[in-house]
């Protein structure tokens, strides 16, 4: 048996078995009309008031590059399940389709459809679980990332778990949604160079250990990075902020350490403790990060508790999405050959149709959205917008990033405020249903 990794990775077979066998069912039958596909989650989970949508230039580039190799026929030829004919004919296949969705960044609040694809039904069909896949997860760490964000009350919070996320595409992406919704730095080295992103980082507890005293690790470190941050907590917190000092009074004007980090024990007492130690000592500039296992909640606990706290780094909780690691996000068939068709299933339906989703505001907040069909006369904004036309994108704009980056900080300052609070808001935002569309429903379901 061949074990080799060195085969060309392409997005055609990224993708469950049935989205190929479907696929071949489809060309089999002649069935290829029109389709819209919506995706979005079906309700809002009870611990987030909003999401932020992150994942759309993944999904575009993937829609982009959509071909199959020679290797990907050949395996396929393997499997029992495809006819020559079909393989033959795969070898051409690309998309073709539009796509209308929702800028990265923006805030969303299901049902409402965050993204639609229309193309031909084999194609909509295909890129189900690549379009789930980038979506969901990056979506999961934006918003996240938002709630990170808020509670650091305008302080500066670096991400830094790429070793704990759960594989390198997860760990590249987890970082960009990071950052699009306000992560000011990332600890990975490759999402800087992609991205652009700020990197950061100070220094490890092993090189600390490694030398024979923590003083003499601390002068090292400052000989080679004289503007770092001093990890302090390796053997005796306090004792190592005392070190620092030390070291400050060796140095004397060549002294230029930005920060100490505190990663374990109790984060309030020791911050207190060291900023007074600090400061007694002449060293009013030096900063107080602090890490070790936090999220939002705990962000804003040390933030309640007045704590002398410069900034902050996030890792673990963050890209896993630790309380909220997965969404009922579906991608359901609403149109083919112009016919709206929706399911029924109890607890499963969908919403049929071609649609649009319209965001309204009242004294520059967020008030409602509603969901209509698209030919309808409605009021309000249309989010959803034309991204790809033909298989190649549209409108793009010139920093992708830096754009999502501003709209989501926009947006999270046009939301109600009852909405930013990390508890489950008592009212949710209104999503509306249109009454053209809740005509088509019940029709369809009458």
């Amino acid at each position: 048996m061949n074990h080799s990794t060195a085969v060309e990775q392409t997005p055609a077979l990224l993708t469950d078995l049935y989205q190929l066998t479907m696929l071949q069912s489809y060309w089999k039958e002649g069935m290829a009309q029109s389709a819209i596909y919506d995706f979005g989650m079906r309700s809002l989970p009870g611990c987030r008031n909003y999401l932020v949508m992150a994942g759309l230039e993944s999904v575009l580039e993937l829609l982009e590059s959509l071909h199959f190799t020679a290797q990907d026929l050949a395996y396929l030829s393997t499997l029992g399940l495809f006819g020559d004919d079909f393989l033959s004919w795969l070898q051409d296949f690309r998309f073709t389709g539009t796509v209308h969705a929702l800028a990265e960044g923006t805030l969303f609040f299901p049902p409402a459809p965050m993204l639609l694809i229309e193309a031909p039904l084999p194609q909509a069909q295909l890129v189900e679980t690549a379009v789930m896949n980038q979506l969901h997860f990056q979506t999961l760490v934006a918003s996240k990332a938002a709630r990170v964000t808020q509670a650091c009350q305008g302080k500066p919070f670096m991400e830094f778990a790429l070793r704990r996320t759960h594989g390198m595409d997860a760990g590249l992406k987890a970082s960009r949604s990071a950052y699009l919704a306000g992560a000011s730095l990332t600890s990975n080295v490759e999402a800087g160079r992609r991205w652009q992103i700020p990197v950061s980082g100070t220094m490890a507890h092993a090189f600390v250990q490694a030398h024979g005293d923590e003083l003499s690790a601390f002068r090292a470190y400052a000989a080679l990075y004289p503007e770092g941050a001093l990890l302090v907590d390796t053997y005796d917190t306090l004792q190592g902020v005392r070190h620092v000092i030390a070291l400050a009074k060796e140095l004397g004007t060549a002294f230029r350490i930005r920060a100490i980090r505190l990663d374990s024990g109790d984060l309030v007492a020791l911050a207190k403790s060291a900023r007074q130690m600090l400061d007694e000592a002449g060293l009013l500039q030096m900063k107080i990060y602090v890490s070790g296992g936090l999220d939002e909640h705990s962000v804003a606990q040390l933030e309640a508790s007045g704590a002398p706290i410069d900034a902050y780094a996030v890792g673990t909780s963050l890209w896993v999405s630790e309380d909220l690691p997965a969404t009922s996000c579906v991608y359901k068939c609403a149109v083919y050959g112009g016919r709206p068709v929706m399911k029924k299933a109890t607890g499963k339906r969908s919403l049929p149709g071609f649609k649009q989703l319209y965001r309204h505001q009242q004294d520059g907040r967020f008030s409602h959205d509603c969901i209509e069909l698209r030919d309808a006369q409605a009021s309000g904004t249309p989010l959803l917008q034309r991204v790809m036309v033909d298989g190649k994108r549209v409108n793009r704009p010139a920093n992708p990033l830096a754009e999502a980056r501003e709209r989501c900080a926009e947006q999270l300052r046009q939301l109600p405020d009852e909405l930013l609070g990390l508890t489950q808001a008592s009212t949710p935002y209104p999503v509306q249903i249109g009454p053209h569309l809740t005509t088509l429903i019940e029709q369809l379901c009458g």
